[in-house]
């Protein structure tokens, strides 16, 4: 493994737990607050963090050497803000039409999204291994997007979901092209910006704050699970890349299961567990740096070692 790689995988997987907040607590919340309004006080929230500790900082003399934004990375930055107003909104939609751990779990969509747009567009190398994990992560989307398993009938909940992995897929490429640059700065752009954007949209469709306390507990959570998690993920971008990042990111949508489950006392289906044996499978594959047949060599050689102990 190469220098600083540990650190970097510490701080996507960081940044994986402090998101694995959302979900669960986002579920909640939808019964106090309208989606669109909620998902730009999420923003707002990290915005507002960011800001504190960017004064914190220059208080306690700590300006750092991080480099500014620049007119250059404009094209960029504004597609990061503009997919960042869409992403949330769908997510919100979807968590109020399917279950808290139904969508944690869908959020492993995102490792697929990234992996091929970074293909695609940003000519980003993804290997065997990487893309064997796609395919399981992408039929374990296909069976929680059923709402039965005597059905074939899509739930739309899950539909708005991945549309939300879609968006953050190709905004993850783009903040990837903004990591060298100062992560607080960015985190400040995503956080006002995409969050003012997402308020006036709320407000233009009539939605309304009915509960005033909901408010700073709505920023709070935002500061922790988008403003803290994209610090720390932007950070992490700088040394595995995109694509690799969101494979150590895969942890996040497991502890969301977890939470939604202790929360909600939900009681997983047939096809839940299903899906979640796949997504595991499609997680593990994608969040290793090793080549398939090197993976198979190992797997291989474990079980012949186990084969002679006995």
């Amino acid at each position: 493994m190469k220098p600083g790689m540990k650190h970097g995988i510490l701080m996507a997987f960081l940044a994986a737990g402090l998101y694995a907040l959302n979900s669960p607590f986002s579920k909640l919340l939808l019964a106090y607050m309208p989606s669109t309004l909620m998902a730009g006080f999420l923003y707002a929230g990290a915005g507002f963090g960011m800001i504190l500790l960017s004064l914190i900082r220059k208080t306690a003399g700590r300006q750092g050497t991080e480099s500014p934004l620049t007119r250059q990375d404009l094209p960029f930055t504004a597609a990061m803000i503009v997919l960042d107003i869409a992403a949330p909104i769908c997510l919100l939609f979807g968590l109020s039409m399917t279950t808290a751990a139904n969508a944690s779990l869908l959020n492993n969509f995102e490792i697929a999204a990234t992996a091929v747009i970074a293909l695609l567009l940003f000519k980003e190398s993804v290997s065997a291994r990487l893309w064997l994990g796609i395919l399981f992560v992408t039929a374990s989307c296909s069976l929680l997007c059923l709402e039965d398993a005597s059905s074939l009938r899509f739930n739309t909940g899950s539909l708005f979901v991945l549309l939300a992995c879609i968006c953050w897929g190709l905004e993850n490429n783009c903040t990837r092209k903004l990591s060298a640059k100062d992560p607080l700065q960015i985190v400040m752009f995503k956080g006002i910006f995409s969050g003012t954007g997402s308020l006036l949209i709320g407000i233009l469709c009539g939605e309304r704050v009915l509960h005033l306390w909901a408010v700073p507990v709505v920023l709070l959570l935002g500061f922790v699970a988008y403003g803290l998690s994209i610090y720390y993920y932007v950070r992490a971008q700088r040394i595995l890349g995109a694509a690799r990042t969101s494979a150590c990111y895969a942890v996040a949508p497991f502890t969301g299961v977890f939470l939604s489950l202790v929360i909600f006392r939900e009681i997983p289906g047939t096809l839940f567990i299903a899906a979640l044996v796949l997504m595991i499978a499609g997680a593990w594959l994608s969040s290793c740096d090793v080549p398939l047949k090197d993976t198979f060599r190992k797997t291989r050689g474990r079980f012949f070692c186990l084969a002679w102990k006995r």
